[in-house]
Parts: C-alpha cells; sequence; structure tokens
C-alpha cells in the first residue's frame, strides 16, 4: 500500500531503488556488508518497522546475498523477498539459483549482462503462478484479453528477437560463467599489490563475476595508471544514490560505508573473451602501480 516500506541496499543501482519509490513505496536503505557489498542482514532487523513489507536484495555485482539469513527474518516478520538479480544470472548457494530464492527475482537482459540481448530485456522469476499471471497482464498494458483491461498496466514485453537471441546465448552461460571465474582466479591469486583491496569470494558457486570490484584509496590516479597502459577501468557506481539530485529531497541520510565504497571501488576488466596475454598484462600493470607516480611503463 502507499508508504509502505521496502528494505534495499544502500549501494545498489538506483534502479532496485526507483522501482520502489515508482510505486508509491518507501525506500529503507541499509548498509552493505563490508566485505561483499551485498546487504547486511544484521542491519536489516534494525530497520524493520510496522510498515515494512518487502526485503529487495540485490546481488550486486554478480555474487548471492546472504540469502539463508535474509529468508529466516524474512519469515520472522511475515516479509515478502524480492531479488534483485540483474548481475547474478547463474550464481547458486547449495545448487539453489539466484531468482529462486524469494517469493520472485528479476533479471536483466541488458547486452552487458551475463546473459545480454541485442538491447534491453528482461524477466521476472517465480514460483507463484498467480504473480506470474499478474506480471504478464501487468507487462502488456494491463490486458488479460484483447482490448480488455484489468489494470493501468505498462508496455514492457521481451520482443521476439530479443527472446531468439537469448536462447542462442543461453546455450553458452554455463561455460562463459566459467571463463569469467577463472579470470576472477588469476586477478586472485596474481594481484599483489598493497594498494589494491581485492573482493570476497565466497563460494565458488555463489560468484558469477559480471564485475570484478577492487577497492583503492587514490582511485583517480589509479584509473590514469592504467588508462595510460591501455586498460579501461570503470566505476559501478560513483554517486550514492541518497546523494543523488534525484532523491535530493527524499533521503536525509549519512551512510559512511556506502559512501565509502562509492569513492573507493573501480571495476577491472573481465569478460569471458577475454585473452590470457591480456589478464597477464592487467595483472602486471596493477602490480607496478604506485599511489602519487604517474608514469608508463
Amino acid at each position: 500500500k502507499e508508504n509502505d516500506e521496502g528494505i534495499v541496499p544502500a549501494n545498489t543501482y538506483i534502479a532496485t531503488i526507483m522501482a520502489i519509490t515508482q510505486n508509491g513505496l518507501k525506500p529503507i536503505l541499509v548498509e552493505p556488508n563490508k566485505y561483499d557489498y551485498n546487504l547486511d542482514p544484521k542491519l536489516i532487523k534494525k530497520s524493520i518497522t510496522k510498515k515494512t513489507k518487502v526485503i529487495l536484495p540485490v546481488h550486486l555485482y554478480g555474487q548471492l546475498a546472504e540469502m539463508s539469513s535474509i529468508k529466516k527474518i524474512a519469515k520472522l516478520y511475515n516479509l515478502l523477498v524480492l531479488e534483485d538479480a540483474a548481475q547474478a544470472h547463474g550464481a547458486s548457494i547449495k545448487n539453489k539459483k539466484a531468482g529462486n530464492w524469494g517469493d520472485a527475482g528479476c533479471f536483466s537482459f541488458y547486452p552487458t549482462k551475463n546473459l545480454g540481448a541485442l538491447g534491453d530485456g528482461g524477466a521476472v522469476t517465480t514460483n507463484d503462478e498467480k504473480l506470474a499471471n499478474t506480471i504478464r497482464i501487468l507487462s502488456n498494458y494491463g490486458s488479460h484479453k484483447k482490448y480488455e483491461n484489468l489494470y493501468s498496466g505498462i508496455n514492457s514485453r521481451l520482443d521476439e528477437i530479443q527472446a531468439a537471441m537469448l536462447r542462442v546465448k543461453l546455450k553458452n552461460l554455463d561455460m562463459d560463467i566459467k571463463n569469467r571465474r577463472n579470470v576472477a582466479s588469476m586477478y586472485l591469486e596474481q594481484i599483489n599489490n598493497p594498494k589494491i583491496e581485492l573482493p570476497t569470494w565466497k563460494e565458488i558457486e555463489s560468484h558469477v563475476f559480471h564485475l570484478f570490484v577492487i577497492k583503492t584509496e587514490k582511485r583517480d590516479q589509479l584509473i590514469e595508471f592504467l588508462k595510460n597502459n591501455g586498460i579501461q577501468a570503470s566505476i559501478h557506481y560513483p554517486i550514492a544514490n541518497h546523494h543523488q539530485k534525484a532523491y535530493r529531497n527524499f533521503f536525509k541520510l549519512k551512510l559512511p560505508i556506502t559512501e565509502k565504497i562509492s569513492k573507493s571501488i573501480l571495476s577491472l576488466p573481465i569478460s569471458p573473451v577475454l585473452k590470457r596475454k591480456e589478464i597477464i598484462k592487467i595483472i602486471k600493470i596493477i602490480n607496478q602501480y604506485v599511489p602519487s607516480k604517474k608514469f608508463k611503463v
């Protein structure tokens, strides 16, 4: 109902929060775990009120959130769990995949995702048949029957061309994930620069490495150093959501963990088609990086 609350990690991509506010609900931003950047279950309980109705965990960068703990909390307080699995196609814990832990899960098929279409697209997964039918109707202008509309819906259909391409690419998803994990393993084993904090990888199957995110204190220097050596790096995401202009009148918060993350994280190149010699070069350059000394190797 209007003004009911949804708990969401503060450091997610802004789309997760927009999903809450565009439905007339109130997002409650919760700090992430310092180690894997996912929603911290220990902080969820402190944020639950009488208006809390749903938890939206995000499997950020491709690593599953602590879903067992989150599900226990949800059951205790009779809350829905809606997974943002947009970056975690194929990730699993104990053979239970992303998108199958909550009441429903959402996936993005944006071209850069591990399973990407040629354009925009997405999917919702659920074991609730009534919910599935409602979502199908909502995505087709709220129409369950031609020229009859149950709801004020939207146009959110996945077109046939995108679906056809995704069916082809889906066959290679497991191999692509394996290749991404191989790249991540090389990074984790061979990057030894003390100025670089590497990500935490809890369980092999739990992370599909949509992104490989490091932390460093002098990020701008590292970005410039990498650029000067022919390596592109990106920031996911440079502005904390509670500092975004879109929500300037909505949030009056101090979130030190989220703010520190937004100022220090950097995504290194990772792709299933990254060549071994390219990976070795990236590792070599990063290990040679020294803050405050700008030079090309």
